[in-house]
């Protein structure tokens, strides 16, 4: 179960092509080519003082690949302000010349598509698209859309959301598995990443992927469609793991995940899944087609709530960073795989120093926080925490024989020699890595090791200056690459 399968889907990956130019239309589409496209959508509403009898003819002579062409209004979310009778005689003329693909807007499609179907006897598709504003229409709303899409005389249908939380994209898999004709759909923005992501899975037509130096908020890039994500081995069996977190951009799972799911040969997929409402989320995504899940950031503690049940060791953290849908029941299980990881990460750079006695310095108090702190008891360290919620500080302290303290406190602090640093806060994260914590500067050397649960970047602001005052360093990389080998486990069942 979940191996590999020999079956392929037929979705194909798609790059919009924005250049201000003919010139640089031609020079994208190559790039486009090269990095592995199957089609380009050309945006002729971003072309300066466009002249279609020039311009169409020129870019349709230098195609490398198949050419959707599109014209979008200011009205349908474009950038053309002209006259509509000349945008549509553009189109029109686009038919004339042989375009592969012609987009048109379901408000004008009806009509036209009839009148080029009549006139003009060639090999070229018709997409008729509709961008939705504002909630999400339910599947019977989606479906009835659709069936009237279809009455315009449309080979294929692209419709356009913009979620407001991941759970709606729902209603998009939906669509795109129960339509009975090509379907594009898909969601704009980070929240709707998934979308563009499993679109191979639930059977879209095609995917978009942005080309190297062009990236488009919530669309992933070629590279990582055709090599992180792979997906042209993705199928309806594909299981999906991924990171239920928000933010959710820094994560580095997919780059680790993916890969390794491949070369066990298991039929996986591992996304970044930006959650806002954890309730919402696991009621939506209820199936086993989503049989685990690591936690991250904000959500390490909260998540607890939702398990049906918790291995022994997260419940004593009161932090579940994996979450495993047991397949007998479809329960949800609670791990934490971060505590022995980071303590292990520490461990090792001290090359058979023990923890024990030593004082632990633990900045952060959330989900990370505590399973520092409770790694660092089972090693008999002595604990001092400081977190921005001195509540919080304390229940932790409490719990591991500790001390707390609040976090203004921090910046006066002075260790006593050899005593370790550890950050489990996100200052530093990327963006923003010109943060840390605010130790003061002078005492990074009195440290023998400081840790930094932050992975991106790799070295922090935090670990650099750390460095600088002679103190052993290890980054979170080390904490990360060690739990998700436990995970990975967890997710397909090995030992």
């Amino acid at each position: 179960m979940g191996s590999t399968g020999i079956l392929k889907n037929s979705t194909m990956i798609c790059a919009p092509l924005m250049g201000e130019t003919v010139e640089q239309m031609v020079k994208e589409m190559k790039h486009a080519k090269a990095e592995g496209s199957h089609l380009l959508e050309i945006r002729l509403d971003h072309i300066t003082n466009f002249h279609p009898h020039h311009h169409l003819p020129a870019i349709l002579y230098n195609k490398p690949l198949p050419l959707i062409i599109l014209y979008r209004p200011k009205w349908d979310g474009g950038l053309y302000e002209g006259d509509e009778h000349s945008r549509l005689q553009a189109l029109r003329l686009a038919a004339e010349l042989g375009a592969d693909y012609i987009d048109f807007e379901l408000k004008v499609a009806s009509h036209l598509i009839r009148e080029l179907k009549i006139n003009y006897q060639s090999a070229t598709k018709f997409i008729v698209s509709c961008h939705i504003t504002g909630t999400t229409p339910s599947d019977e709303e989606l479906a009835n859309l659709a069936a009237t899409m279809r009455a315009t005389g449309a080979d294929i249908l692209k419709v356009v959301v913009n979620v407001t939380d991941i759970t709606e994209i729902a209603r998009i898999f939906h669509l795109l598995s129960h339509c009975q004709m090509p379907v594009i759909a898909y969601s704009v923005g980070e929240r709707g990443l998934i979308s563009q992501l499993l679109c191979p899975k639930f059977g879209g037509f095609l995917a978009y992927g942005s080309i190297e130096g062009h990236s488009i908020p919530g669309m992933p890039s070629l590279y990582s469609v055709k090599h992180t994500y792979k997906h042209d081995l993705m199928n309806s069996e594909t299981k999906v793991f991924g990171l239920v977190s928000k933010p959710v951009s820094h994560s580095k799972g997919p780059i680790l995940h993916n890969p390794t799911l491949r070369h066990e040969n298991f039929n996986g997929v591992y996304v970044p899944l930006f959650v806002d409402n954890l309730k919402e989320f696991f009621s939506t995504y209820s199936g086993s087609d989503f049989p685990g899940f690591s936690i991250g950031i904000p959500y390490k503690e909260a998540v607890v709530e939702f398990c049906d049940e918790v291995h022994p060791l997260a419940k004593s953290i009161g932090a579940v960073n994996t979450i495993i849908r047991r397949p007998c029941d479809g329960k949800l299980i609670g791990y934490n795989t971060d505590c022995e990881a980071a303590i292990i990460s520490i461990e090792d750079a001290l090359k058979g120093t023990l923890i024990s006695g030593k004082l632990f310095v633990l900045v952060g108090a959330g989900g990370a926080g505590r399973a520092l702190a409770f790694g660092a008891k089972s090693r008999g360290a002595r604990i001092l925490i400081f977190d921005i919620d001195f509540e919080r500080a304390k229940s932790l302290a409490s719990a591991v024989l500790g001390e707390a303290r609040t976090f203004e406190q921090v910046i006066n602090f002075r260790p006593e020699k050899g005593a370790i640093l550890a950050n489990a806060t996100p200052l530093g994260m990327h963006p923003y890595t010109d943060q840390r914590i605010p130790v003061d500067q002078e005492t990074l050397g009195d440290y023998e090791l400081v840790f930094d649960a932050v992975y991106t970047p790799r070295k922090t602001r935090l670990l650099k200056e750390a460095e600088a005052a002679g103190a052993i360093t290890v980054s979170g990389v080390e904490m990360f690459l060690r739990q998700a080998v436990s995970q990975f486990n967890l997710f397909t069942g090995q030992q």
